[in-house]
């Protein structure tokens, strides 16, 4: 007797789909059949639409504690399971204190206890004053570490800063004995930080504008510089929401140098382009920036050759007044979009360019587990988590801020027609999400499973 048998679905498997039927014992992945008999505490038809492993989300913001307003663990976890993503790894940043010391992480893990509706796991940070911290903060079980080299934080007690040269090198080294994973956020701070000041003291405005003042080459440069930071010092480098082919063809460079070193992109910079952003305004304000059209065709190729290693989300949420400014160059630079990173890619990729589902969700939830070593999630494989999602591409609608489930209903999707639908979503084979009866179940997210543990 199985706990959950979804039968008839096109099963998108690692490496190939199969029309069939999958169900989960105890939590996990029991059998993988065209056909499976025998019964079950439940049983799902998913005649017509796909099946899939849960997205996931190795770049994603909650801001409990000390900015719980901009978005807390219950609401950004509902909003996750309501869009395909069945666990994350948790930014250290845009929480007060930033985490990044086992005082603050432990402040973290109370935090989250008992609120996440999907399973979760958490970055530690590499700030200028932590250095002697991250030994510890990678006993303790942190996936993986982030730091930036663009300028960031505030002067707020407790908020997360960016480290120069010295400080990045000098933490790669003690990563590089650890064997942790460095995810670096890759903009020249000296030149963004001069080009906006310039900009807006020539009174410019407009999101385009913001873009202007962070050209591709200030991201390109820090992105070869910190790879060869890691090729000098052995760390594992992982380099964040890359905006742009430029910047993907740099790590590709470096790997076939032997660095072992990954990347990632995101949604809005394959549905969106700097063309678009002066009408949808400062939701679509982030950083890196969005890239024009050019440059999003040229990372839609890499995502169908296969080459786009990951997507992660970089959910990234603000309260309505940090983006109501209309100057672009003062409003919050994040994107809320968590809720919409499975259905949204899914169309855009799968529909509407025919890019095989088994690339998207190897970008989209197998290969992030395999590289942050979330070993029990990630695909629909036997003895992995029964972390599945069923999606109907029968069905469409409208992105209403209504049926947003973050704190603050700020989406830059807001008003486009995704051509496709989520209905369910497992979560180790418990049902936490139904498109008929929203989230279903209490918070049953707890610690994933990581592969530096065992």
């Amino acid at each position: 007797m199985y706990d959950l048998l979804i039968k008839n679905g096109l099963l998108v498997l690692p490496e190939q789909m199969l029309h069939g039927d999958i169900a989960v014992k105890d939590g996990k992945i029991a059998a993988i059949a065209p056909r499976l008999e025998g019964g079950a505490a439940k049983t799902v038809d998913a005649r017509h639409c796909y099946v899939l492993p849960g997205m996931v989300d190795v770049h994603m913001h909650i801001s409990e504690p000390g900015r719980t307003e901009w978005e807390g663990y219950a609401t950004g976890t509902q909003a996750m399971a309501a869009g395909g993503t069945t666990s994350y790894v948790e930014m250290p940043l845009n929480t007060l204190p930033a985490t990044i010391d086992l005082a603050s992480l432990e402040i973290k893990r109370q935090a989250a206890k008992d609120q996440n509706y999907v399973d979760y796991v958490f970055f530690g940070g590499l700030v200028p004053h932590n250095l002697n911290d991250l030994k510890a903060l990678s006993q303790a079980g942190v996936a993986a570490f982030k730091a930036f080299v663009a300028t960031c934080g505030s002067n707020k007690p407790g908020d997360f800063k960016d480290v120069n040269d010295y400080e990045l090198y000098t933490g790669m080294q003690i990563l590089a004995e650890t064997g942790d994973l460095l995810v670096v956020h890759c903009e020249n701070a000296a030149i963004t930080d001069e080009l906006g000041r310039k900009a807006k003291a020539e009174g410019k405005t407009l999101v385009s504008d913001y873009v202007a003042s962070r050209p591709i080459f200030t991201e390109v440069e820090a992105v070869r510089r910190v790879l060869y930071f890691a090729e000098q010092t052995g760390c594992r480098v992982h380099i964040a929401h890359c905006s742009c082919h430029e910047a993907v063809e740099a790590v590709l460079e470096a790997q076939a140098r032997g660095v072992d070193a990954s990347f990632e992109s995101c949604p809005h910079y394959l549905l969106l382009a700097t063309e678009d952003l002066d009408a949808i305004g400062a939701k679509a304000k982030c950083s890196p920036p969005i890239r024009d059209r050019a440059h999003q065709q040229k990372m839609w190729q890499l995502l169908e050759a296969g080459v786009l290693d990951i997507i992660g989300s970089d959910h990234s949420p603000c309260t309505p007044d940090l983006k109501a400014d209309p100057n672009a160059f003062k409003a919050w630079g994040g994107i809320s979009g968590c809720q919409n990173s499975v259905d949204a890619m899914f169309d855009a990729a799968v529909k509407q360019r025919n890019i095989s589902p088994v690339t998207l969700m190897n970008a989209l939830a197998t290969r992030p587990a395999n590289r942050f070593g979330l070993i029990d999630k990630g695909a629909l494989s036997l003895g992995k988590d029964g972390d599945i999602v069923i999606l109907d591409p029968n069905q469409s609608y409208t992105v209403t801020a209504d049926k947003l489930l973050y704190k603050n209903k700020i989406s830059a999707y807001e008003g486009w027609e995704i051509g496709c639908r989520i209905t369910h979503t497992f979560l180790r084979g418990r049902e936490i999400y139904t498109l008929e009866g929203g989230i279903a179940g209490g918070a049953q997210g707890k610690p994933a499973r990581l592969l530096k543990q065992l």
